[in-house]
């Protein structure tokens, strides 16, 4: 299995979630313009494989996917659609094609083969992955320099993020992870529901979880989801948008720590398996 090590200076993040419906998709779109809004160059790539919804939370149409990437060798300087000028762009999937939603490990190499001269002109990549944990989900998890987790403070939320981080541990040996609450009532509620993950991580995976912050529930983010238009774009000022960037400039510190290591590296690096992080 295939551990990403991005070339030149991009730092990888996998936005991920236990549980459907949490806002992961939402959050990744938000905290790529905010990273771009700090004047970093944004790759936001759609893993969901066979149930994309970027495209449908940006209102674009684009003509080629991953699909085109992968099926018919598209370039994938021609799949790349612009979100905002300047270098924030969106490599777009497709919905309702079932042969993308298992990939198997040698299809997923030569897609990270085509895209990592691509990827190597970014700041970071950030892929928002679908729900659950699908040997798919799991593997593109495994392949980025860094997980993000996103819980709600609802019970069931709390269990499946766990539920992740155990497979993911047990499965591929990754032992970062670091966590963001959606959809909290307040910042003391979304520090609660990570404690509450983080003491279950202690106890019986032996894991020291990261947190990185809390959004809290906003009625700004139902309205820019029916707007098609990010957040941070729609309404900055909002609880929610604030919260959001903070979590972006955790994100930008810790690039900011990996460079070294980032811009040694070059290509994508074998994972010799469970304990190999």
């Amino acid at each position: 299995m295939p551990d990403t090590t991005i070339t030149n200076k991009a730092a990888s993040f996998a936005v991920v979630s236990g549980k459907g419906g949490v806002g992961k998709t939402n959050l990744a779109l938000n905290l790529g313009y905010a990273l771009h809004r700090g004047g970093h160059r944004v790759l936001l790539m759609d893993c969901d494989l066979g149930l994309a919804n970027l495209d449908v939370l940006l209102g674009l149409t684009p003509e080629k996917n991953l699909q085109d990437l992968l099926v018919d060798g598209a370039n994938p300087a021609d799949v790349v659609v612009p979100i905002e000028a300047g270098g924030f762009d969106f490599l777009p999937s497709a919905s309702g094609v079932p042969e993308l939603i298992d990939l198997d490990e040698d299809v997923q190499g030569l897609l990270f083969e085509r895209l990592n001269a691509l990827i190597g002109g970014y700041d970071f990549l950030l892929l928002d992955l679908g729900a659950g944990i699908s040997r798919t989900v799991l593997r593109f998890a495994a392949m980025t320099r860094e997980r993000m987790v996103v819980i709600t403070p609802e019970p069931t939320s709390l269990t499946d993020g766990y539920a992740m981080i155990k497979v993911m541990l047990t499965s591929h040996g990754v032992r970062d992870f670091n966590v963001v609450v959606n959809m909290a009532a307040s910042p003391e509620e979304g520090r609660r529901s990570f404690e509450r993950l983080h003491a279950a991580c202690a106890k019986f995976l032996g894991l020291d979880i990261k947190y990185c912050g809390a959004v809290r529930t906003d009625p700004a983010v139902p309205r820019a989801v029916i707007r098609q238009t990010p957040l941070l774009k729609l309404a900055p000022g909002s609880d929610a948008g604030r919260d959001i960037l903070q979590i972006a400039v955790r994100m930008k510190r810790m690039r900011d720590a990996d460079l070294p290591e980032i811009g040694a590296q070059s290509g994508l690096a074998p994972n010799a398996g469970p304990g190999a992080q």
